[in-house]
């Protein structure tokens, strides 16, 4: 007969814990010694416990759900077709194509893929009635699973202008294909913007919410999953709980409006921690960025190449970021449990705290007018920019730690010679409504210090 051992310990509450932690301290302060706090204000202990924890918060965690999406930049049409199509024989099982120009064959385009088989993301440089039309059209008659991802509002955010259209404005033309548009998904917000320049988790997840609401109160008919495309770092727990968290207040809010809205994050990791010395070392940062986003319950995670800073689109980058993302869902059973982080007291603790602290700050932009007019006032961009800098005080200083760039650097580590992209911000003078929100990298300024001394 099997005896149950641990009937014979009492169990120990959390209070004890505490007690035999500062023994062990031998008198160093436990608050200052083991408690840090995080940028947005969130207490970390070095314990979570049973005893100080409720019964947890409906997420609806879906790890299994996640798609490997592979990015294709749109140039040559029947180079994109090929790639694409070789992409999804190599184990993609969603696209997301970027488009800049309105004449591109886009019925060509879909009519050369198996969409019986995978998912159509669209990154669109402009706002048509008549692209989408084509392409509602072909979700139609072959059943495709595809989203539009229209973001007028992110458009003005990253780009100080709306997009030019022959209706009034970019929410007529919302409102026009929201009531014509009955197949395919057509709003997006583009969260991946505010991480990418510099926003803490808190604004991240206020701003996403509040951008969204902006769409709920100005197009009059939502009938498909709205898209969050979203930028993840390295802060691993952080980052599972940061789209727990967005998904919860989602559904908070969205039930106001119409009970049936559906969020769909399709995540990336962020460009923000990249580096363009010891790029390998990115291979790593990607690596946690989508474990993250699986146990976060991304719907779709498209991969960032490690050479994505300095080298054009290319099929060994591609396959690099592709095969990380496989390795994670074939060979690391990331896709055998549907909720690996429920229950978890430190992500459930996280992802409430970070609720609750986001859910203020969505009240707050509310009650001032909304994210518009913050966004058109300036507000949005100052208070990003207060918190990159901030950031970047703490990776001047080396209190955040890039390996191989602020911390054991490779002094011999040559890049001038290959770089075929511009790796830093551009700075392009232009007539614009709003300055618009820049993403800039932590080690930009390092880096054009090593370039010159090449």
């Amino acid at each position: 007969m099997k005896k149950n051992l641990f009937h014979e310990f009492e169990p120990v509450s959390s209070k004890k814990w505490k007690q035999q932690i500062q023994f062990e301290l031998k008198g160093a302060d436990y608050n200052e010694t083991l408690i840090w706090n995080s940028p947005e204000d969130i207490k970390v202990k070095p314990f979570y416990h049973a005893d100080e924890f409720d019964n947890g918060l409906s997420t609806n965690t879906k790890a299994t759900a996640f798609q490997i999406c592979q990015n294709i930049f749109v140039h040559d049409l029947e180079k994109s077709i090929s790639r694409a199509n070789e992409s999804i024989e190599r184990g993609a099982e969603s696209l997301r194509f970027t488009i800049e120009d309105e004449k591109t064959d886009v019925i060509k385009l879909l009519n050369s893929l198996p969409l019986d088989k995978i998912t159509i993301y669209f990154h669109l440089s402009f706002i048509s009635i008549d692209f989408v039309n084509k392409i509602e059209t072909i979700s139609q008659h072959k059943k495709a699973t595809i989203f539009c991802n229209l973001d007028p509002i992110g458009q003005l955010a990253k780009d100080g202008n709306w997009f030019s259209t022959v209706e009034k404005d970019n929410f007529e033309t919302l409102n026009l294909l929201s009531n014509t548009v009955t197949k395919s998904a057509i709003l997006s917000i583009d969260g991946s913007l505010y991480q990418n320049a510099g926003a803490n988790m808190v604004q991240q997840i206020a701003y996403c919410l509040s951008h969204a609401n902006e769409y709920f109160n100005r197009i009059s008919t939502i009938n498909q999953p709205i898209v969050f495309q979203i930028a993840v770092g390295t802060n691993y727990f952080f980052e599972i709980a940061k789209l727990r968290a967005l998904r919860l207040l989602f559904h908070l809010i969205a039930k106001e409006f119409n009970p049936t809205f559906e969020c769909h994050l399709l995540v990336s990791p962020t460009k923000r921690n990249k580096t363009l010395y010891d790029y390998n070392v990115n291979l790593l940062r990607t690596t946690t960025e989508c474990m993250s986003a699986i146990l976060g319950g991304a719907d779709g995670i498209a991969n960032l190449p490690y050479d994505a800073l300095y080298h054009k689109d290319n099929e060994f980058g591609d396959r690099i970021a592709r095969n990380q993302l496989l390795i994670l869902k074939g060979e690391s059973y990331f896709d055998k449990v549907n909720n690996p982080s429920d229950g978890s007291y430190y992500i459930e603790s996280l992802t409430q705290q970070l609720a609750e602290k986001s859910l203020a700050l969505f009240k707050d932009i509310e009650a001032n007018g909304g994210f518009l007019k913050q966004l058109n006032n300036g507000i949005i961009k100052r208070k990003i920019q207060e918190s990159a800098d901030k950031e970047q005080e703490l990776f001047n200083s080396g209190k955040e730690v890039l390996l191989g760039t602020n911390k054991y650097p490779n002094k011999d580590d040559k890049m001038k010679h290959d770089l075929e992209l511009f790796p830093f911000v551009k700075m392009k003078p232009r007539k614009a409504l709003i300055t618009p929100i820049i993403e800039r990298r932590l080690a930009e300024k390092i880096e054009q210090e090593r370039l010159e001394k090449e």
